[in-house]
């Protein structure tokens, strides 16, 4: 099966990100996905309000900059959101812009350590474990949340790189790609991945309501097992996407459990 959802950009005030949230779940859209673009709004904080103003809409962040939080801010946020809302909530961290990572002072000498550290890190807080470690970039000193989620939401990864792929592969249940990436390239990519069967492949797919359903099936065909619609930066009012999304989930199956 594959899933289908539309991207809310961070273009959306979070006012109108808000209604748009609201009408996506009138209209029967599974998922919508967010990211955290500096300076925009929070991605843990926008899919919080979205899952609070829905009643059945299931969000995933693509992606989560790592350099810009410490992981047990990360894992105490992401925690709460998913104990409120169980089963409604994948994350997605990524090493971020590295220009953006720069003008905040967040920008590090090796971003895929620091996001290896911190997918470990995150993975065993929000298991409920105590963790110490002393990383390269991630210390922590018998950290333990004192409400971890009831059930852990799915953690992916956003890679490019042949490395940050591989990576993905080792420690996330998912990775997600942007809309450059043909369906040749998802192909190499999950190569890269080995991730195995369960892994799931999140694509970005730059699309309008006519042209979707005809190019849909390249990128399934491709291995990817989520499809996500995604509005142009000088068009980013998602609306006109719902009903074509609702529809295309219909025809591609319906969605399995985020926590597969």
């Amino acid at each position: 099966m594959t899933r289908i959802g539309v991207v809310l950009r961070p273009e959306l005030a979070p006012e109108d990100l808000v209604e748009a949230a609201r009408a996506a779940d009138r209209a029967g859209v599974d998922e919508v996905w967010l990211w955290e673009d500096c300076f925009y709004s929070g991605g843990l904080s926008t899919a919080a309000l979205v899952l609070a103003n829905t009643e059945r809409l299931n969000v995933g962040i693509g992606v989560l900059p790592t350099p810009m939080r410490n992981v047990a801010a990360t894992a105490m946020e992401i925690a709460t959101v998913a104990r409120v809302h169980p089963g409604r909530l994948r994350v997605g961290l990524g090493h971020g812009v590295q220009s953006w990572m720069g003008q905040i002072g967040a920008r590090v000498q090796s971003p895929l350590t620091l996001l290896s550290e911190q997918m470990t890190a995150l993975t065993s807080l929000l298991a409920g474990e105590s963790v110490t470690v002393q990383g390269r970039y991630v210390s922590l000193d018998n950290v333990q949340l004192n409400w971890p989620p009831l059930q852990p939401p799915p953690l992916l990864v956003g890679a490019t790189g042949p490395k940050t792929l591989a990576l993905s592969g080792r420690t996330a249940v998912g990775t997600i790609l942007t809309s450059e990436t043909s369906p040749d390239q998802v192909r190499t990519a999950i190569g890269h991945i080995d991730g195995g069967p369960a892994h799931d492949v999140v694509v970005y797919v730059a699309a309008g309501p006519d042209d979707a359903t005809n190019n849909l099936q390249r990128w399934i065909d491709a291995g990817a097992t989520t499809v996500v619609l995604e509005p142009s930066a000088a068009e980013p009012d998602p609306t006109t996407l719902f009903a074509h999304a609702a529809s295309l989930t219909q025809q591609f199956g319906a969605p399995e459990p985020h926590s597969r």
